[in-house]
């Protein structure tokens, strides 16, 4: 497992401040067990942060098949109206990810990326069902085949302030490789073809790189 470089800048900044607290924590708080309790906060921040940017090894379940972007939690898988790119009927599958998940994205299959835009918008939870429209995103739509193709949305959370993208319009990409991040918790919406076949549940535990979350 290694730290994802997005992740550098705030964990310098984080130490910085940990040091800083911990020194006037140190010189004003006079009760030792109030010390201690306020050291093990910030040394549970830094660690938290820490783990936020790391990115797993893994072994990628390549296939024919859609791979989840993103870990998390199956929170939506209905038919909706897509509205930006396809102008028509899609398959909505969407994973929300907790503070405590991966928040690195991969790609879910080989294909051509087609059109990447950034929007900003509003800071919803991001379970919440309008998220996905009034939130701030990044739209990607990989296309495998002139019928086999996906519209991946990162959309940021209440915590979220930055999403990165790394897709560019019509570059070649393959499955697995990495897509972008969201700092803090957030969600991945997928719009696919309402004839794929749906492999994942409502409220399952997805693995990004691993877990199938449909088929064409």
């Amino acid at each position: 497992m290694r730290i994802h470089r997005e992740g550098f800048q705030i964990i310098l900044i984080t130490i910085l401040i940990v040091v800083v607290a911990w020194l006037l924590v140190k010189n004003y708080v006079p009760y030792t067990m109030i010390r201690y309790g306020l050291l093990a906060g910030l040394l549970i921040l830094l660690l938290w942060v820490v783990r936020f940017f790391r990115m797993p090894k893994r072994t990628i379940n390549y296939g024919d098949h859609i791979l989840s972007s993103a870990d998390g939690k199956i929170v939506a898988i209905e038919e909706v109206d897509e509205s930006e790119y396809f102008n028509g009927r899609r398959m909505m599958i969407s994973v929300f990810m907790s503070p405590f998940d991966v928040h690195v994205n991969w790609y879910p299959f080989d294909g051509t990326v087609k059109y990447s835009k950034y929007h900003p918008g509003r800071f919803l939870i991001a379970h919440h069902p309008k998220s996905s429209e009034l939130n701030e995103c990044t739209s990607v739509v990989l296309e495998k085949s002139q019928d086999e193709n996906v519209l991946i949305r990162q959309v940021a959370g209440v915590m979220a302030r930055r999403i990165i993208c790394y897709a560019q319009p019509n570059t070649q990409v393959k499955q697995g490789e990495e897509m972008g991040i969201i700092r803090f918790g957030s969600r991945v919406d997928f719009f696919l073809p309402t004839d794929v076949q749906v492999k994942v549940k409502m409220g399952q535990t997805v693995r990004a790189q691993k877990t199938v979350i449909a088929e064409f």
